[in-house]
């Protein structure tokens, strides 16, 4: 059986969706292919790389996708995290289950100051709750 594809989507692709993409492929193992993507996307912010690290989670190698890349990728559940990308969020093909998780966005100017990082760390903490959430009820 195929495992669901899941697609994390805000705006910049750079923060709140790079993190629960990484989240999510930690705590759920194998049972999803995981993505994130953009409606602007602008790259993957050195906080959020940093706060995932502190958590024995990389990704470092990740990318910041546009939304259009995954519209035909056979997607199962799209999760948004901000308003403007549930807003924006195009029509996927098929029986897609759609969840709105908004979460604050800890992005402040691409810096990576130091000082910024309390607001990363509880973007990551709130994700990591609303996943853990999700994993104990979803049936997929």
């Amino acid at each position: 059986m195929e495992k669901a594809k899941i697609l994390f989507l805000c705006t910049g692709n750079s923060c709140r969706s790079q993190m629960a993409e990484g989240l999510m492929c930690h705590l759920a193992g194998d049972r999803f292919q995981v993505f994130s993507a953009g409606t602007d996307p602008s790259g993957v912010h050195p906080l959020s790389i940093a706060v995932m690290q502190e958590i024995g989670i990389d990704i470092s190698g990740h990318t910041s996708d546009p939304i259009d890349k995954y519209l035909t990728a056979g997607i199962d559940i799209v999760i948004t995290v901000c308003d403007h990308a549930r807003e924006a969020c195009p029509v996927f093909p098929g029986a897609v289950k759609h969840y709105h998780w908004p979460t604050a966005d800890p992005f402040s100017g691409w810096e990576a100051d130091p000082r910024h990082l309390p607001a990363y760390r509880l973007t990551r903490d709130t994700l990591k709750t609303k996943i853990e959430e999700f994993l104990r009820t979803e049936n997929t």
